[in-house]
This record gives structure tokens, C-alpha cells and sequence, in this order.
């Protein structure tokens, strides 16, 4: 069968795995169309058509929004989706869909968020519950429940369907995002999740366009999930030759200690993927020099990722008054953890902001 053919045929299947959008996310006008509010570009649709994302669209004057399907689904450690701050050593029941608002050229998620945009991808949707996800994360021993593999934001109503059932039984939830959010969204979301990760790619707004956004949605974002009171950790992929100069990782640094120095800020080894496979994949002093950037700005958690034993330091969290090291670490693997339970440091008292039971 061509490919054609047979992304035709996903795009049938996807705009039956749907619903209608949440009223908080839509606004509609009196020739039928309506704006979705759902992520930072803010669609106009018009009847018949999709938005960016290509998962949501206007059907007889309706948004209607996936639903009811997972194209990702894994249970593996909470430090991997980063969350260094929340639970270290618990697990993590992570699902995803399909479609993204943003089309990066080194995406490792490519085959779900590109579906729709890219004949080379298209994962098939797996009918499910949120019923059965949650009972799935109790099964695995999960703490909590994540969306991630293709943009959340874009599938917010799914999110929020299965975070409100994990919520019932006591898990925790997580968002892990690139960041395009607008406040009706944050605002839909708050209440069902606690925890949000972000994608700061770059601090240059032409890069940021080659990708899809623009660098104030996502610096407003930032301030935005922070002031809603999300437990918010930041990581920029570093990539030699696109956003890894001192000048820029300064300023990326400074702008979140701005917001707040406690925000942890995870700095990640780039490796060629997808399209972006002429850049040379990051080094591990590379990366520690971008944590002292970040530790000279001001921040008081900085983490280089992707590269366990190799990076020193830059694993592991210490307390920033004593400097005792609190939560050890070799890539996702947690080998000490002396926070309290309370979440201060047992040596001094210094509050370590995060969760931590």
C-alpha cells in the first residue's frame, strides 16, 4: 500500500478517536468558525479544516480533539522524563498520542508528534481508558502519570480526563511540554496536574522559528507555570552549532533565574536524529560548562543529562547553603536519596524545594 494511502488512512482513524473540545480552550464565531487556545498559535479554524498541530479541527462548527487512544505508552523512571525534584527513584507511567504544534528537525519523538506531517511517520493510535492507564500505573507501582511523546498541550482533554482519575487513587501528574501554552490552558490544567517540564530550545527567536514557535510564547510560558504554582523543571537540549554558545546558555540562565533560582535547570547531551544529522552530538564538557554558566547565573540546581558518569557533579543535587549531597545519582538510576520527607536538607535544614513524598 503507498504511503499516501496509508497516512490517509491514520488521519481517518485519528479524526474518529476524537471529541469535543473544552469550551475553556474555544472560542467560536457566528460564520462557523473558532479559535482554538489549546497551545501558543492560537488557530483560527475555519469549518472543515485543522489546526497547526493536525489533530485538531472543526468539524460543523465543533473543535473536536483526540480522545481515547495512545500511540506511547512506558513505565520507566521519573528522572528520565526529567523530574530530578520529584520522587526520586519512583517510576512514571508515561503515555502519548499523536501530532505536535512544533516540527523540530532533531525530534526522537518523531514518529508520534510528526504524524499527519510526516508521510515517514505515523504510529497507530491503541484504543484504551483512563480508566485502564491509571490501573496500569498502580499495577507497575507507578507514583505518577505523564503525558509526553508527542505535545501534550495539543491533547489536553485526554490529559486531563486520565489525570483526574489519577488523582482519585493518589498519584501524582506530569506534563512534559514544549512550552507553547497560552493561560486558558495552564489555567484548564492546574487543577489536575502538578507537575509541568518545559523545553527552553533556544533563546533566539529566528531558531526557535525554524522549529515552529516563537521564543516569547514559551519565556512567558515559563513565568506563567510558575506563578500558577506547577512544580516546574526546564531542560535545554544542547546542540553544538544551533544554540550551545556561552552568550546564549548565559542568557537562558539568567532568564530562569529570573523567574526563580529554584527552578531546577537540566542541560542535555543532543545526539543526531530525525533531520538534524550534521551537528556534532554534544560533548560531556560541553555540557559541564553549560551547568557552570547556569551555576554562575544564579541557579541553585543545575543537571547535564544524557551522558551518565561523565559529567561529574552536574548528576547529583546538593543542598546550595551546605553543599551535603542530598540525592546521588548515575543517569536515571537514584543511589542515595537524604532529602527529608519534608523536603529539607538532614544536615543544615535548608529547604530543598520540590516533592518529595
Amino acid at each position: 500500500m503507498p504511503i499516501t494511502q496509508r497516512a490517509a488512512t491514520l488521519a481517518e482513524v485519528l479524526d474518529e478517536l476524537t471529541a469535543e473540545g473544552a469550551p475553556e480552550l474555544t472560542e467560536h464565531y457566528p460564520d462557523g468558525s473558532l479559535r482554538c487556545y489549546a497551545c501558543g498559535h492560537r488557530c483560527l479554524i475555519k469549518e472543515g479544516r485543522r489546526g497547526i498541530c493536525k489533530v485538531r479541527f472543526n468539524r460543523g462548527g465543533k473543535l473536536m480533539v483526540p480522545m481515547n487512544y495512545v500511540a506511547a505508552l512506558a513505565c520507566d523512571p521519573t528522572e528520565k522524563k526529567p523530574f530530578f525534584h520529584v520522587l526520586p527513584g519512583s517510576d512514571t507511567l508515561t503515555f502519548g498520542m499523536l501530532g505536535c504544534d512544533l516540527h523540530c528537525a532533531y525530534c526522537q519523538n518523531w514518529l508520534t508528534s510528526q504524524a499527519l506531517r510526516d508521510e515517514a511517520a505515523g504510529t497507530l493510535p491503541r484504543l484504551v481508558t483512563a480508566d485502564r492507564l491509571v490501573a496500569l500505573a498502580r499495577t507497575y507501582g507507578a507514583r505518577m502519570i505523564g503525558s509526553s511523546y508527542n505535545e501534550p498541550l495539543i491533547t489536553a482533554e485526554w490529559a486531563v480526563e486520565v489525570f483526574k482519575r489519577a488523582k482519585q487513587v493518589g498519584l501524582r501528574t506530569a506534563f512534559i511540554s514544549n512550552g507553547n501554552a497560552t493561560p486558558q490552558v495552564l489555567d484548564f490544567l492546574r487543577p489536575w496536574t502538578d507537575c509541568y517540564k518545559i523545553d527552553l530550545k533556544a533563546m533566539n527567536d529566528r531558531s526557535y522559528r525554524q522549529l515552529g514557535g516563537v521564543l516569547d510564547n514559551i519565556l512567558e510560558t515559563i513565568k506563567m507555570v510558575h506563578e500558577r504554582g506547577f512544580w516546574e523543571e526546564i531542560v535545554t537540549l544542547v546542540v553544538p552549532g544551533f544554540n550551545d554558545s556561552e552568550d546564549e546558555l548565559r542568557r537562558a540562565a539568567e532568564f530562569i533565574a529570573s523567574v526563580s533560582p529554584d527552578i531546577p535547570w537540566h542541560v542535555t547531551a543532543f545526539h543526531q536524529d530525525y533531520k538534524m544529522t550534521d551537528n556534532p552530538n554534544t560533548t560531556a564538557e560541553q555540557l559541564i560548562r553549560a551547568c557552570e554558566i547556569g551555576r554562575a547565573a544564579g541557579l541553585r540546581y543545575v543537571y547535564a543529562g544524557n551522558l551518565p558518569g561523565r559529567v561529574g557533579r552536574w548528576e547529583n543535587t546538593y543542598c546550595p547553603h551546605c553543599d551535603e549531597l542530598l540525592v546521588e545519582r548515575h543517569g536515571f538510576i537514584v543511589r542515595r536519596m537524604n532529602v527529608t520527607p519534608d523536603g529539607h536538607c538532614p544536615t543544615c535544614g535548608t529547604r530543598i524545594p520540590g516533592i518529595w513524598s
